[in-house]
This record gives structure tokens, sequence and C-alpha cells, in this order.
């Protein structure tokens, strides 16, 4: 019985959001991004953190991310937000975090300071808890692991 309690009250209630062509994973740009479907990937972070509720919601939509973030923002242990594009964009997104109660991790699968210049800016990390780039979907591990422990 102690030990249900026990993992009970350590239970984690994380979501994992990410941005834009982010559904294309797995065939998207393989050089950057590798050959693993983020639905996989998710199935592997589930197995390894199953003593935790790990949920995923994934849009291309500016607007739907920033709906998602106010819904779990409030009540949740932890969110990891890849925002794709949008975190060079988005002062909405932004804002969103700014707003709600829940540490947001943010969370880039490349290195985004060794690409392109105009994704070198980070419009959303002074609002977040902290950042993991450049470590392909192990970046979404870390992130988790850094709520987990």
């Amino acid at each position: 019985m102690q030990t249900g309690l026990f993992n009970y009250l350590f239970l984690k209630n994380i979501h994992i959001i990410n941005g834009p062509n982010l559904n294309l994973l797995g065939t998207r740009e393989v050089g950057i991004y590798g050959n693993v479907s983020f639905d996989e990937y998710l199935k592997e972070l589930q197995q390894n953190f199953a003593q935790h509720q790990i949920h995923y919601f994934q849009s291309n939509v500016e607007g739907e991310i920033i709906n998602y973030l106010q819904k779990v923002g409030f009540g949740s242990d932890g969110i990891i937000l890849n925002a794709g594009g949008y975190t060079h964009t988005s002062i909405a997104i932004a804002d969103a975090i700014v707003a709600i109660t829940t540490p947001v991790i943010e969370v880039h699968i490349s290195n985004i300071f060794a690409r392109e210049p105009q994704r070198h800016t980070s419009l959303i990390a002074k609002n977040c808890k902290g950042s993991v780039s450049g470590f392909g979907l192990q970046s979404y591990w870390l992130a988790l692991q850094s709520f987990t422990n």
C-alpha cells in the first residue's frame, strides 16, 4: 500500500507541445532532425518515464499552441515546448508562457545557434525555466529528466 501511495505522490503530469512542421519528424530534413517520427520517440519516452503522465500536443497553428498552453498551464507539473519556427517570431507564445504558472522548458532538436542567423534568437527563452537544444530527440529526454528528478 505504501508503494502505491509513494508512486502517486511523485507522479508528474508533463505536457510536450510541438509546433509547426514537427509532425513531419522522421521524413523532414532527416540530416538535421533524424529519421524517427515523434510518435515513435514519444512511446519510448512514455516507457522510460512510465511512472509519470506524459501528454502530447502538436499544432502548426500559433493560436492553437497558445490555447493549449493556457489550458494546461495552471495545473501541470511541467511543459516541454518546441515551438519550432515560432520560437523566433512569436511574441504571442512568449506572452502566453509568462501568463501561466506551470514551468516551461524550451526544446530544440538541432542546435539553433549553429544554424542560420535568423534561428539564433529565441523570443520565448527568457520566459522559460531553461532551454535544451542540439541533442536531437534526446533534447526532450533531458528536459523531461529535469522535471522528474
